[in-house]
Parts: structure tokens; sequence; C-alpha cells
């Protein structure tokens, strides 16, 4: 029939498609057909399948119009999803606002990577729709209490007849029958009540539902996120004790970044940490995985040197095809294609193979790594950082030994200097010339440490808290913990070993012994070489007042 067109979805299908031994395969079928111009057909496929299986096939090819269909713009995909609008407002029984389809457009479009429009839109309003739908399906909490408390009088009728008091269970029976009725007409209002309104799709709805599918934190997503930004550093501090160069680099990266003013085809920032150890380069990182995905399970770490050879560097990419691992896929690009909002921790960076900088050159110029099965990784949503022990030895010397701080003549900025050139010489100047900026870390001083030490106590409280104890320091006790833990070559690192050597084993065994037991809090005092605790008695409970005597009754 010449006013039928043969519509064939994933075309690719027919090459081969019941091509048995002695018969021909589909597309072979329908070739004479299409030759002679007797039937009308428009195919569908893939960019990699038609080029896989359709190119192959010169015969099937020049018998179709290659037409390129791209995806709509954002101004089309809105268009497209209120003319789809009234399919699914009916199918979840809920109304969806066009301000919600102008956000689940923009939402997708923004955070959902790999997918294209309008489909990761349509999915966005659809499971919007579904959410709102199975909220107004809920029980409310009256319909529930009193489903708990019929369960609850019919428990206790059982437990009546079972003892053969037949006039209590009959009571009981009787207000289980009253509760039933009442259950039956609060039930029926609630349903009447869901019919009668339906639920609404709004902006927050299509905000939480991207924010589940993508895992990114609500609040990146509203409009407060702004404000946010503006407070990095304030943000961090409660964290990070002390760098304020370095946080005030991150944050001044990230703002630039955040408000448009960057390329938006490079990751959201590229730094290089240097420093010596124990000062808190990584747990920087662990920080702004916190603040900028509220999750440190958002951090991917990845110790360099374990690519110090050159055949290494496929771990990270994945196998090549034909070698053991391929099916497996990259350690750094499988983990940011299944979590593409992350921040990325190449920990010690200076000890990896030469190769692996090539990999790297590619994500800060083009946000994005191609793996083994030929997949594009996007890392734009990501922030690379780099640590590096290089020239650790420039800033313990200018810092000189101890706590003491670095003289006058000797600045930070000139400090910096020196530490750069050490770098200029260890590393490439085209991977140099990349990074939005390399932040010097500090030694940490007495007062960075005493800090530190309260940090660490704060922890200890919290685990204290179950114990219904507090636990009361002393000053000398802090300075005891930093002379103990402090070693300038490792910095802050053998601090946490010594507030568990000095006080935290000492004090688990005290507690498992019960001696502080009755005790509202537990003194840290030091003893010569080690810590005293001692407990803090709770103040008893006020004496009830001894019962006033009768008064006496006169004879007459």
């Amino acid at each position: 029939s010449k006013n039928v067109i043969l519509f064939v979805d994933e075309l690719h299908t027919l090459v081969g498609a019941g091509g048995a031994e002695g018969a021909i395969d589909a597309a072979n079928v329908l070739k004479p057909a299409l030759s002679r111009g007797e039937i009308q057909c428009i195919g569908a496929t893939t960019l990699d399948e038609y080029r896989k299986y359709i190119e192959k096939d010169g015969a099937l090819e020049r018998r179709f119009q290659t037409i390129i269909v791209e995806p709509p713009s954002k101004p089309e995909a809105v268009d497209i999803l209120k003319g789809l609008r009234d399919r699914y407002e009916a199918h979840h029984s809920v109304q969806i606002t066009d301000k919600a389809i102008e956000a689940a457009v923009e939402l997708s479009s923004r955070y959902i990577s790999g997918r294209y429009l309008p489909d990761k839109a349509i999915d966005v309003m659809d499971e919007s729709g579904a959410r709102v739908r199975l909220k107004s399906m809920t029980r409310p909490p009256d319909v529930k209490a009193l489903e708990d408390e019929v369960g609850q009088v019919n428990k206790d009728k059982d437990e009546a007849v079972a003892v053969q008091d037949f006039e209590r269970a009959a009571r009981l029976r009787d207000r289980a029958d009253k509760l039933k009725k009442k259950l039956d007409q609060v039930q029926k209002e609630w349903r009447e009540a869901n019919k009668e309104t339906q639920g609404v799709v709004n902006e927050e709805v299509i905000a939480e539902v991207v924010s589940k599918m993508t895992g990114v934190p609500l609040t990146r997503l509203e409009s407060d996120e702004a404000q946010k930004f503006l407070r990095i550093e304030e943000e961090i501090h409660k964290m990070v004790i002390s760098q304020d160069e370095a946080i005030k680099a991150v944050a001044k990266a990230l703002r630039r970044s955040r408000s448009g003013m960057k390329d938006p085809n490079r990751p959201v920032a590229c730094f290089l940490f240097l420093g010596p150890t124990g000062v808190g380069k990584t747990y920087l990182a662990r920080a702004l995985a916190r603040f900028m995905f509220g999750d440190e399970e958002a951090l991917l770490k990845i110790d360099m040197s374990e690519y110090m050879e050159k055949h290494n560097v496929s771990r990270l990419i994945g196998a090549p095809p034909g070698y053991v691992g391929y099916e497996e896929g990259g350690q750094l690009t499988e983990k940011v294609r299944r979590r593409p909002y992350c921040v990325v921790c190449l920990d010690e960076v200076e000890k990896a193979h030469s190769d692996v900088f090539n990999i790297l050159l590619q994500i800060m110029e083009d946000g994005r790594l191609t793996d083994s099965f030929g997949r594009h990784v996007d890392f734009k949503n990501s922030v690379l950082i780099m640590t590096s022990n290089v020239g650790a030895e420039v800033i313990k010397n200018q810092a000189g030994v101890g706590f003491r701080r670095a003289s006058e003549e000797q600045t930070y900025e000139n400090m910096k200097n020196q530490l750069m050139g050490v770098v200029d010489r260890h590393f490439r100047p085209e991977f140099l010339n990349r990074l939005d900026d390399m932040i010097v870390f500090r030694p940490l001083n007495r007062a960075d440490l005493k800090s530190i030490v309260h940090l660490q106590l704060a922890k200890v409280k919290d685990r204290l808290h179950g114990h219904k104890v507090e636990l009361v320091v002393a000053e000398e006790a802090l300075e005891f913990l930093i002379d103990k833990g402090f070693n300038p070559d490792f910095g802050a690192r053998p601090l946490r070993r010594a507030c568990e050597r000095y006080l935290e084993d000492p004090l688990s065994e005290e507690l498992l012994r019960g001696k502080f037991k009755g005790c509202k809090a537990i003194s840290v005092k030091v003893k010569e070489d080690h810590l005293e605790f001692e407990g803090i008695p709770a103040e008893p409970a006020p004496a009830a007042a001894p019962p006033a005597e009768p008064a006496a009754v006169a004879k007459t």
C-alpha cells in the first residue's frame, strides 16, 4: 500500500536476523523491495550501531537516505514536555506546573550527563509525578494510629479469652467494633479527599528528584547555592585548621567556576597542593568533598605511587581489548562515570610515571577522558586535586625546626617562589600551565596543633555521650598531648596517634573496669609522663522531705 509507511526501530537488528544456514537475513529480504520503491520505510538507530552494522553493508546503506537527528535545544525541549504534560498528569493524577517543566529541562541538562534531551527531562518529569502521587497515597498519621489501636485492642481481647475473662473480652470486642467503624469512616474521608485534590509537581519536587538521581545534595540545586559559595572559607575552616592561603585560593577558583566565568568544558577546578606531609593537603580535599557534595564518599582518592611503572597506566582507563581485566573498566574512569559529581584526589602525583601526565592533560584541558570501551567519561562536574611532597625540604627549612614561625626576612611569598623553582624543574610546563592554581601549605605551628587537639577531643567527647559522662581536659593535658604528638618531619599525623596512645587507650581500660560509674564527668590531668583520669561524682538527688507528724487531737 502506497499509503503505509513502515517504521523499523533499531534498524541494525535486521542485519543478520533470521540468517540461518542456507537462508537470507531480514535486511536482504527488504533490499529488493526498497530498490524497486515498492515500500516506504523509515529506520532508526544510533550512530555507533549504524557504523557497526549498516555501513558495513554498502547495498543496504545506499537504499536509505541518512538523516542525523540532533538533540533539541532547551526551549524546544520545554515545548516537547508541555505537549506531553497532559498524558503524565492523567497517568499520575497530578498537576505539573510550567515552572516545573522548565526546571526539569534546566536541571537535567546541567546535572545529568551521558543522556540527551528530551529523554532525560521526560524521565525527571515522570518520576516527579510518581513521587507526588506516592506521597498522596501515604496514610495520614491518624489513620495509622487508629489501625495500631485496633490491633492492640484485638490482641488484648484474645488474651482475655485465653484466661477465660469473658466479661472483659466482651467489652474489648465492643470497643474494637467502635474503633473499626471510626477507622472505616476516616479512611473513606481520606480517599475522597485524595480524589478531589490532585498533587502538584513544582520546582522543589523536580529538584528533589534530580538530587536523588545524581547524588548531588539538594542545597546545590536551590537558589541559595550562590550564598553558600560566598561562605566557602567560613565553612571549610570548621573542618580544616590554619592554611588560610590555601583555603582562600581554593575558594576563589570555586567561586570563579560557579559564577560562570570559567570555561564550561573544563573541570570545576584543577589544583596542585604542595607542602610537607601531615599539614592537611588530603584533609582539605576531603573537606571540599563534604562542602560541595554533602558527603565525604564523594572523594575519589587514588594513590599515584601505584602507577610508577609504565604498564600500570592502563589501570586508570581500563586494559585494552584482549588483555586481562578488559571487562572491568578503569579505576579512574569507571568511578567517575558512576559518580560524575566528585572530588578526584591524586595523592603523591610526583611518584606517577610520566605517561600518567599525558592522560591528566586531556582531563585538565577538555574535561573528558575516553576509556578502554570507547566511552567518553565526563569530568566537567568534578574537582581535580593533585597532592605532592615535592620541595617539602624547602618549606621545612624556611619554617625552622619546632614551633617558631618563619623569620620576617623570609616571607611566605619568598618561600613560595623558592618552592615554585623546585616544582618547575620536576613537572613539565604543559602540565603546570593547565592548573588553576598551585597552592603551598604552611608547616603547622603550636597554635595550629592546639586547635587540632581540640578537634580530636571533640570526637572523643562525642563517643563518651553513650556513657553519659563529660570529658574535662586540663590545659596542662593539652600541652602534654602536643609535646608527645608533634614531629616536624611528619606534621599533625603523630598527634592523632598520641591522642590514641595517651588518652583513648587508658581511658577505654578505665571505662571497662567500671571506674566512672555514677560519675557525671571525667577529669584529665598530667601525672609524671602520663595522663591521669579522675571521676567527678554526680550530685546526689535532694533527699525527700520527711512526712509531717499528725497534729495532736485534744480530748474533751
